[in-house]
């Protein structure tokens, strides 16, 4: 029961609920609570399978199966969430959407890059190598559920709040979403060098 908590939380941190609302500012807006919710569920499974694999598999789906290494994974990830990090300092949140397709196409586009990333698929192998493969799949899904949850209920929380304070809700998410920029910017600098340093050190240039 220890590990099952410990790694759903180590995951869930990381998924960060709070953090990815204001990724998803524009489908908040866009969306009625149904289709949002049955957007988010898709996404939510999408993600819970990827993370399974990788807990399951660990390392190796990246040797043996994609035959890269994962230090490339972490440099691509990295530029892509540099990418976000640009586009929300310049646009504010909804600049995230040039990223997705439309509407009813974005589910796939939530789970990579917003829930699927070098650091939760990270999380994903060491909850798989640390753990029993039933409890780390357990743990899984049991953060993203938790995730998806905190999601659906802020956007409820939002829709509520924003019939009487459209304006001031804005302003927040505006400010927030760029605030939160610095921060996505600076963990993406920090993916690529982390990236390049393990790929200096196999090369032994290091």
């Amino acid at each position: 029961m220890n590990e099952l908590l410990r790694s759903t939380l180590l995951l869930l941190v990381l998924l960060n609920p709070f953090l990815v609302i204001v990724y998803l500012i524009d489908i908040v807006q866009k969306l009625d609570q149904k289709t949002f919710r049955l957007v988010l569920l898709r996404a939510g499974l999408i993600s819970s399978l990827v993370f399974c694999c990788f807990a399951i598999l660990g390392d190796a789906i990246f040797s043996d199966v994609f035959q890269v290494e994962f230090a490339s994974f972490q440099i691509f990830g990295g530029i892509i969430f540099l990418l976000i990090g640009v586009q929300f300092i310049f646009k504010g949140p909804t600049a995230i959407k040039i990223l997705r397709g439309e509407s009813k196409h974005i589910a796939g586009a939530i789970a990579m890059p917003v829930l699927i990333g070098p650091g939760t698929i990270s999380a994903s192998v060491v909850i798989g190598k640390r753990s029993d493969i039933f409890v780390a799949c357990a743990a899984i899904f049991l953060a993203v559920s938790l995730c998806i949850l905190t999601i659906v209920l802020l956007k409820f929380i939002h829709d509520k709040v924003r019939t009487k304070r459209e304006v001031l809700v804005q302003r927040y998410f505006d400010i927030a979403g760029r605030i939160t920029a610095l921060f996505v910017g600076s963990v993406a600098i920090e993916m690529i060098m982390v990236g390049i340093r393990s790929w200096l050190a196999q090369m032994n240039l290091v």
